[in-house]
């Protein structure tokens, strides 16, 4: 494997290379602190599962549509000389684009980014802006609410923690952990 795949600060710069956007890089962050602190959990490369999590979405600002994200993005780090192993679980997380979900990675991935969105947007809403702040009663209260971040889907936070074999409330309760133990980068 390559060093380059688990070095945080290449991969960080190639995030903010195609990535312009402060809220979608606090994306970044927050499912990368997710990823990474259920590597720790599982006992897996932290800082290659971290590494995927923070690229999972750094074409998306060039190239939003179904059509060209996550597909430009895994061109990009084919070209770079990503492993295949990366690339697949970045392109798994995305539903529409057929690839099944297959090692705990890519399941990871896919549990974690929904629900860091969510997480975040409850965030935003408590009084003092902070993640301390969220609960796991209030997430599934949002997750209840259709208008509230609508664009998050509930459907993949709820297959997600399925896929990860735990209970929708301990997933969400292990993430918000996680997310307030990173909370001065997520600016949160």
């Amino acid at each position: 494997m390559s060093d380059f795949q688990r070095d945080r600060n290449y991969c960080l710069t190639l995030l903010h290379e195609y990535t312009k956007s402060d809220s979608l890089r606090k994306h970044a962050y927050a499912v990368e602190t997710c990823v990474r602190a259920y590597a720790i959990k599982f006992n897996e490369d932290i800082e290659f599962w971290g590494n995927v999590a923070l690229l999972h979405d750094f074409d998306y600002e060039m190239f939003p549509s179904m059509e060209e994200h996550p597909y430009k993005g895994s061109q990009i780090l084919t070209e770079k000389g990503f492993s295949e192993g990366f690339r697949r679980a970045i392109l798994s997380h995305a539903e529409y684009t057929g690839i099944t979900r297959e090692s705990l990675l890519e399941k990871t991935l896919f549990a974690c980014d929904e629900l860091a969105g969510l997480i975040t947007a409850a965030s935003y809403v408590r009084p003092s802006k902070s993640v301390d702040e969220v609960e796991v009663k209030s997430v599934l209260k949002k997750m209840k609410d259709k208008a509230f971040a609508k664009n998050v889907s509930r459907d993949d936070i709820k297959n997600g923690a399925d896929a990860l074999e735990v209970q929708l409330e301990e997933h969400i309760s292990f993430c918000i952990h996680a997310m307030q133990q990173n909370k001065a980068e997520l600016g949160l």
